[in-house]
């Protein structure tokens, strides 16, 4: 309680508490960050059972691996660095299973638990946790263990799937196969059908082989309002034109819709591109996102060393989210009028 002095009785007289009134926004959303966090789980529920039946039971240890590391790391690292704890919302446990539908079912099982502690200690926890990482913490955890390019680039056969611990690469334990963005890579149609790439009886990681569960997952999330349209959409439609006016097989129709049911697109576009913290928050800024996400994905798949460019290019937009959303902000009611009138003010 303070004084202030009344001004007829020059008397100090009890000041009345004042209020605290915290920042905007004032109203309360039943909508939490577990909740959303639990939804993208459901959503992911399709593709990664049938990636599990797929590549065999040793998918499901991997992800079981990644998902209790990160979970791990997580409390660990909140713990020593004296923040809250944040279990409770879920992430980890996100993060720990889109880092393994990136892996390939044949990783040494310590790759995962490596992943997952540069994923979150790395580049969520030493950036501040939830909400202040600058990039994608799976997709940057991927591209940090594809140092180790032999075991990110082995993809078993789907005709054998993988229900041994122990793995041999190269020998009767399991046959590796091509994965069609392979032969896309060399300008050659996969020997896979259409309808083999888009349900996913394909070789490739975990979680990324079925394009149609993870369209499904996808619109699902737009149904419960978990994410929007516009990344998804602008980033697959941008590698759909620019796949299909520039083929690099003979067939362009076709080239185009097996770059679209092949590799990691679906997986990136729908789970990974618009992730909250590292994606644009205004609509115009979503759109050049996945614009943006798409031309680099199909730049690196023509013209890298590695056939697949999804990673790379969603890190690269995500350092630059900032810019874009001051591209894709609205403009503010009347700051045309007021420029209009201080130019006449100079004219005048």
């Amino acid at each position: 309680m303070g004084y202030i002095m009344n001004k007829n009785s020059n008397k100090q007289v009890e000041m009345p508490q004042l209020l605290t009134v915290s920042p905007s926004p004032h109203l309360k959303a039943p909508v939490t960050t577990g909740k959303i966090m639990l939804d993208v789980l459901i959503a992911l529920t399709p593709a990664l059972i049938w990636g599990i039946y797929m590549a065999g039971i040793r998918a499901a240890v991997i992800v079981l691996i990644s998902v209790v590391s990160c979970v791990i790391f997580e409390g660990a690292s909140v713990k020593l660095m004296g923040r809250k704890t944040s279990l409770l919302d879920l992430s980890a446990v996100v993060t720990g299973v889109i880092l393994a539908m990136n892996l390939p079912v044949s990783v040494p099982l310590w790759m995962p638990v490596v992943g997952s502690f540069f994923a979150i200690v790395v580049v969520k926890q030493l950036f501040g946790g939830i909400g202040k990482n600058i990039v994608n913490p799976a997709l940057a955890a991927r591209v940090f263990l594809i140092s180790w390019a032999g075991e990110m680039t082995r993809f078993p056969s789907p005709a054998e799937p993988v229900n041994s611990l122990a793995v041999k690469l190269g020998e009767a334990d399991i046959v590796s196969s091509a994965t069609p963005l392979v032969s896309l890579k060399a300008g050659e149609l996969p020997e896979a059908t259409l309808g083999d790439t888009f349900v996913g009886n394909i070789g490739g990681c975990i979680g990324e082989v079925s394009a149609l569960f993870l369209i499904i997952g996808g619109l699902y999330l737009i149904i419960r309002r978990v994410i929007s349209w516009h990344i998804p959409v602008a980033y697959i439609a941008t590698v759909a034109a620019l796949t299909y006016v520039f083929p690099q097989a003979n067939d362009g129709l076709k080239f185009m819709l097996y770059e679209l049911t092949s590799g990691g697109l679906m997986l990136g576009a729908i789970f990974m591109a618009t992730d909250y913290v590292t994606s644009p928050i205004t609509e115009n800024g979503k759109l050049i996102f996945g614009v943006g996400c798409g031309a680099l994905t199909v730049l690196i798949r023509y013209f890298g060393g590695y056939p697949e460019g999804v990673s790379f290019a969603i890190l690269i937009m995500n350092l630059l989210v900032w810019y874009i959303d001051l591209i894709g902000a609205p403009r503010r009611f009347g700051k045309v009028k007021e420029k209009r009138k201080k130019a006449k003010g100079k004219e005048s």
